[in-house]
């Protein structure tokens, strides 16, 4: 059994849908979602279902703790669902290739501080661009540089707006995020 966190800062759509994709599976379970912010319905769907919900916000958590809780909870793989805050090397040294990013733009462009949700969006359509999509990729130590798993293009017409990009993304995120989170954790058990 693959032993799973989620670490959110937002809504916590793709959230969800890892916890009703995994919750019967044989291999993947998802052991703890930490949340940044207060999210009143990821930790009732979490208690419904039994799985561990920690909310502090970043700056008051210990992330010694966290990382405590983490090896306590005995966490394999790490998932960033929209999680908005740096990583600290403590967790990268131990979960080395472990840590899994989304991230709205085709990386290496529109990655970074700061380049995240309808930011991106806005940057892409401002730049003219006339592609974009989801990255999925290990998570470094630094900002959207970690190593590229996987990335799902989708094309922009010349008037889309940045909340048109914004939904084509969100049907990439829908329709790839956890089937790849499943293809890659399943890969490495082999």
């Amino acid at each position: 059994m693959n032993k799973i966190a989620i670490f959110i800062s937002g809504e916590g759509s793709n959230a969800t849908r890892m916890l009703g994709e995994f919750q019967n599976s044989r291999s993947l379970n998802v052991q703890l979602v930490y949340s940044s912010k207060a999210n009143r319905s990821i930790e009732e769907l979490c208690n419904k279902l039994g799985v561990s919900f920690v909310y502090l916000p970043w700056h008051e958590l210990s992330k010694t703790e966290l990382l405590a809780r983490c090896q306590k909870n005995e966490i394999q793989w790490i998932i960033l669902a929209g999680f908005l805050k740096l990583i600290p090397d403590t967790f990268i040294k131990r979960y080395p290739k472990k840590i899994i990013n989304i991230h709205p733009s085709l990386l290496p462009n529109f990655g970074g501080k700061g380049m995240f949700g309808m930011h991106v969006h806005e940057a892409v359509i401002k730049a003219k661009e006339t592609v974009s999509g989801i990255t999925i990729h290990y998570v470094d130590g630094v900002y959207d540089e970690g190593q590229i798993i996987n990335q799902f293009p989708v094309s922009i017409s010349p008037n889309d707006t940045a909340l048109q990009l914004f939904e084509k993304i969100r049907v990439l995120e829908v329709n790839y995020f956890v089937k790849t989170i499943a293809e890659v954790i399943l890969a490495k058990e082999v």
